[in-house]
């Protein structure tokens, strides 16, 4: 998909990148361009700027692995120049996120999956989810050395290391024609991947998924001759969904600049990851104080590895119908209308802005991201 609109975006690349070029008869930067904007609010009336955040600090939860566009955003001072601060708040588990989340200890989680906050909609948590962090998370299938695999019909009658509410594999196995894909596959829950891992070499399943965090170890070990990667679940299905962005209703509704405001710093910092992925990798490697080595074993693989800011509507719906027709969310769940819970807008607010304020920095990601709101949101 995204090498997709990045062919079908070269020649209005080919022409943007002229025009950025050409156009040194205004040296202004995006930068330049949001002070200048500042001032000018600030030297109006009463001073009151409209547009400034409702609320400078945002406490977040990015889990332990971590958000790179957070990184960027923080180091380039892409939040600073938007007028925010993030304030870190720590959780041991998805599930713990969730529960900071709904009792308001925490402004907004990004880490915590798709299943988890689409779970918290259903049990009747008022939840809105505003943006992305990972799209695809590099998270390898593996087997044994030497295991045959055919896709996902290589699951059908096999005992697999895999929860099924990841609603990629049972949305693919659906997608076969099963209509039940908990009967015809055994499915076999670890709470630790690297007990997952274990089941395999031991043979107690045919294949694991793994999680990102895992890509380094699980290759050295295929490196070895000890399994075999067989796929990944961005193969299973494309642009799944694998971390959204979440907040109560309610504080999304009283914070829209807040909200936009930072989306326009992801923005920023996501267009800087696209073309400094090595940088990407020493800054991240630094703030969650592991290895660049290990960083790099999933954020350097642009097959299997995307993240984007955007909400990724129709994905998430599609997880959403996946997740009801497999038993996965609560019966309050057929009273909810998804979409409801679901902003879009402000992120299409938050895009144009960005591309108006900062576009001179990087046109082409700006075009880009245009094209995948349309595909994915509307």
């Amino acid at each position: 998909m995204k090498r997709r609109i990045l062919a079908m975006l070269l020649a209005a690349t080919m022409v943007l990148g002229l025009t950025a070029c050409g156009g040194q008869g205004s040296d202004s930067s995006g930068t330049e361009k949001k002070e200048e904007s500042a001032d000018n609010n600030a030297d109006a009336g009463d001073g009151v700027d409209d547009d400034a955040p409702e609320q400078s600090v945002v406490k977040w939860n990015c889990g332990t692995s971590g958000n790179v566009l957070l990184t960027i955003a923080e180091d380039k001072g892409y939040l600073e120049d938007e007028g925010i601060t993030i304030e870190y708040v720590q959780a041991n588990a998805n599930a713990d996120a969730m529960t900071l989340l709904a009792t308001g200890k925490v402004d907004v989680v990004s880490n915590s999956g798709t299943s988890n906050p689409l779970q918290q909609i259903a049990s009747g948590v008022d939840l809105t989810i505003f943006g992305g962090h990972m799209v695809e998370g590099c998270m390898p299938v593996v087997a044994k050395k030497g295991a045959e695999w055919n896709g996902i019909e290589s699951f059908i009658g096999k005992k697999v290391a895999v929860n099924p509410s990841y609603f990629a594999f049972t949305g693919a196995v659906m997608d076969l024609g099963y209509d039940n894909p908990l009967e015809v596959v055994d499915w076999e829950i670890y709470t630790d991947y690297n007990d997952a891992l274990a089941a395999v070499t031991r043979g107690d399943v045919e294949y694991a998924l793994m999680g990102t965090g895992q890509n380094l170890s699980v290759q050295e070990m295929a490196a070895n001759g000890e399994i075999d990667i067989v796929s990944y679940q961005s193969e299973i299905m494309e642009n799944y969904s694998c971390c959204r962005m979440e907040a109560q209703t309610k504080w999304v509704n009283d914070n829209p600049n807040t909200v936009k405001a930072v989306i326009r710093a992801l923005l920023r910092a996501q267009a800087y990851y696209e073309d400094n992925k090595d940088e990407a990798v020493k800054l991240h490697a630094e703030k969650i104080e592991a290895t660049e080595e290990y960083v790099a074993a999933y954020m350097l693989d642009d097959e299997h590895y995307f993240v984007s800011v955007d909400p990724l509507k129709n994905s998430v719906i599609r997880a959403w119908e996946i997740l009801d027709k497999t038993g996965f969310l609560d019966e309050k769940a057929k009273e909810i209308n998804i979409e409801d819970h679901l902003n879009t807008a402000l992120y299409e607010e938050a895009l144009t802005e960005a591309a108006e304020l900062y576009g001179d920095e990087s046109p082409e990601f700006y075009e880009g991201a245009k094209a995948f709101f349309e595909e994915n949101d509307k």
